[in-house]
């Protein structure tokens, strides 16, 4: 079976994680330049085989989409979709996503000065993406 990989897109970096090979559990994977993100995904992709990716999908707290970023995503999808046009891509909210990552930092005991490292945030937020995705998944399966 092969792997999922999660998106947590951003302007500036760009969060990843990846499943298990029996697609229950998300680690994080990564935290890239989103500059260097299409050049990352094609090195990766030419040694991993992945056939679904979940890119977070930006909402406010009215459920509208958050225009701003998004337009940046859809570029992203669409170049994305024309060089690996058989690899699925799904779309999860990920409304507080940052919040719960942070908080996560805060449990796993991480000191202030490494909290504000965005790396280290977009990757957790792209594990709880991911790992949102599964649980809805398994729910379905159920």
């Amino acid at each position: 079976m092969a792997k999922i990989l999660g998106i947590d897109y951003g302007k500036v970096i760009t969060g990843l994680s990846i499943t298990d090979n029996e697609q229950i559990f998300a680690f994080g994977l990564d935290a890239v330049p989103t500059k260097k993100l299409m050049n990352f995904l094609e090195s990766f992709l030419s040694h991993e085989k992945i056939d679904e990716i979940v890119i977070g999908l930006p909402k406010k707290l009215n459920n509208q989409k958050e225009t701003l970023i998004e337009k940046d995503i859809q570029i992203f999808i669409n170049k994305f979709r024309i060089k690996n046009p058989k690899i699925l891509i799904k779309r999860v909210d990920e409304r507080f996503t940052s919040k719960m990552a942070f908080n996560t930092m805060i449990e796993l005991g991480l000191k202030k000065k490494k909290r504000r490292k965005k790396v280290i945030l977009n990757q957790i937020s792209a594990t709880i993406i991911l790992q949102s995705y599964l649980a809805k998944k398994e729910k379905k399966i159920n």
